[in-house]
């Protein structure tokens, strides 16, 4: 007993350096960090860093390393799940429409259900009604991070539908970005962009086979998006969805962008954000405060309106026949695997600093997507440890860890 469960241990710790895994405690690591941060004696340094003015606003309106990391940095990330988006629809999960029937009739259901939640604990307060959309999305790195920490304890279907939900999830997010929290619209800009995403798309027509004029190309969409209304990171899925997916001498323009950006994204990109915008200070917060409208409905909308959401409709479109149950999986994993999407963080982090433009607003929303994020990646991890072992995919040395 003692050696199978010092291997079963090995075998979780090395799944830990994995991809999938490691970008999750990575996360919460720099989660941590941040917090530790804003509430010590540099707290001030650590604010001065990311919102103290580089230069006057009236000369380029990222005048903020914040700036820069929300609205520039954070565009690599988008421009990563566009590709990831275009590939799966093309040739991956989301190809076959059988496939992606249930992940994606449970992620708008686990769209709709926290949105439902948070406007019926927040929605009667005055200014708190645009934080709707916080809790409608799920962190793709902290979810399958806690997957990771399991082992093969999670059956591989269930693995694969929860990464093809957060997918779905993603590109409901960016929707709703794009259409929630757009501001005024500047026409000249806007018609810029269309003339630079019309060209990109021309290219990939045209079957051009260098990244050097798409990767230009993404630079002028970014900075005509910038100045059009739309938030600029939606440069970065539009982008993504015009680089070629025909393969020449191999993999695609698609899997090579991929591939290359995912180590940036993972473990530079999203950090600098996690840091950048989880820093709270709680001075003068006291627990009763998480009881707020905004924190508690964020939370709520996170730990409760996901689940609910996704299970329910798992449960739905099984016992009505639209789908097949998941193979080889139980209903306490996939309640499981429904509570570990209420774990929002990144852009959960990123629709609050769209939602709400007063500091102290952000701030307990902040509070809300960590507290809520904590609270469901601890609830499905304990479901989930506590269900099925599948031990014929543990004893399997050929199975994979994640």
């Amino acid at each position: 007993f003692p050696t199978r469960r010092s291997s079963d241990l090995a075998r979780n710790f090395k799944a830990l350096f994995k991809a999938d895994a490691f970008e999750g405690m990575l996360l919460i690591a720099v989660a941590a960090i941040a917090m530790i941060v804003a509430n010590s004696g540099v707290q001030d340094a650590y604010r001065g860093l990311f919102y103290g003015e580089l230069w006057d606003k009236e000369a380029f309106y990222l005048n903020t390393l914040h700036l820069w990391i929300n609205d520039g940095l954070m565009v690599i990330f988008f421009f990563v799940v566009g590709l990831e988006v275009k590939r799966e629809l093309i040739s991956g999960n989301l190809s076959n429409p059988e496939a992606r029937t249930l992940p994606i009739m449970a992620a708008i259901a686990g769209m709709v259900a926290p949105a439902g939640v948070y406007l019926l604990i927040a929605g009667g307060e005055p200014g708190l009604v645009n934080g709707w959309a916080i809790p409608a999305a799920t962190d793709i790195a902290f979810a399958m991070g806690v997957v990771g920490l399991l082992g093969t304890r999670v059956p591989a279907p269930l693995r694969l539908m929860l990464l093809t939900v957060a997918i779905v999830d993603d590109i409901g997010a960016v929707a709703i970005i794009a259409i929630a929290y757009t501001a005024s619209i500047k026409l000249q800009f806007i018609i810029a962009a269309l003339v630079v995403l019309g060209a990109m798309i021309a290219m990939n027509r045209m079957r051009v086979s260098s990244m050097v004029p798409f990767v230009i190309g993404t630079v002028l969409l970014w900075y005509c998006v910038l100045y059009s209304g739309v938030h600029a990171t939606i440069a970065g899925v539009l982008a993504a969805l015009t680089i070629p997916m025909h393969a020449k001498n191999g993999d695609s323009m698609v899997e090579n962008m991929e591939h290359s950006l995912v180590g940036w994204n993972a473990y530079v990109v999203v950090p600098i954000f996690g840091f950048a915008n989880a820093g709270v200070n709680l001075s003068g917060l006291g627990l009763e405060n998480l009881l707020d409208p905004l924190p508690f409905a964020v939370a709520a909308g996170l730990v409760v309106g996901k689940q609910i959401g996704i299970f329910s409709c798992i449960v739905a479109a099984v016992k009505l026949k639209i789908v097949p149950k998941p193979p080889g999986c139980s209903w306490p994993e996939i309640w499981g695997v429904s509570v570990l999407c209420g774990i929002g963080f990144t852009m959960s982090l990123f629709i609050g600093e769209l939602a709400f433009t007063d500091e102290l607003l952000r701030e307990e929303a902040k509070i809300g997507i960590l507290v809520g994020s904590a609270i469901s990646a601890i609830m499905g991890y304990t479901i989930l440890r506590l269900t099925t072992t599948h031990p014929e995919e543990i004893d399997d040395p050929r199975s994979p860890v994640v």
